[in-house]
């Protein structure tokens, strides 16, 4: 919470399709590079970078973004949630930038560092909405089916089938122009 007598300054701008094929062209690179990657060493090098981003106490608009890594990290761990094949290439794909600690901008660099990464994360986050979307939900059935009610519930394995079923309907009319294709280019990248 910010105190009414402390200054705040919005910070905003604009990504020309120029600047989203600069921030394509390094998401393309650490795909290249994601070939010496294996699965784990993805996700535990995105888990460390999220500890030692967080360690460095960046400004409050980077550890906002930086915690939207959490759930994307959550569905490739999640054995109940069962993402495999493409969708999980996608994923995969899309977290391999945020392994090289020497990004665009080097993540030691004092102040700055982690700025590239929350720009890549914001930009992730839009191509990957579908998959968030349909994995939070998935998420919040999995917590309703524990709570004590007498309501029924669909089981789980069906949830996810119509989740996962949805998210690539969702990311195929992204694709086409149609659901989210106007927030931003980088949706038909992913």
């Amino acid at each position: 919470m910010t105190n009414s007598s402390t200054p705040t300054l919005k910070v905003e701008f604009e990504l020309s399709e120029s600047d989203l094929a600069f921030f394509r062209d390094r998401l393309d690179k650490a795909r290249e590079d994601r070939a010496d990657l294996d699965e784990g060493r993805i996700t535990a090098g995105v888990a460390d970078m999220i500890t030692k981003a967080l360690a460095a106490n960046p400004p409050e608009f980077v550890k906002t973004r930086l915690r939207q890594l959490g759930p994307l990290v959550g569905m490739l761990d999640d054995a109940e949630w069962k993402l495999e094949g493409e969708d999980r290439e996608r994923v995969l794909n899309a977290l391999a930038y945020f392994v090289d600690p020497d990004d665009l901008i080097p993540d030691s660099t004092p102040g700055i560092g982690y700025i590239d990464d929350a720009i890549m994360i914001e930009l992730v986050a839009a191509g990957l909405a579908p998959e968030l979307e349909a994995y939070a939900e998935f998420v919040a059935h999995r917590e309703d089916l524990k709570a004590p009610d007498s309501a029924p519930k669909p089981p789980l394995e069906e949830v996810r089938k119509v989740m996962q079923d949805r998210m690539r309907r969702r990311r195929g009319r992204a694709k086409a122009g149609g659901l989210w294709a106007h927030s931003t280019v980088i949706r038909h990248y992913f």
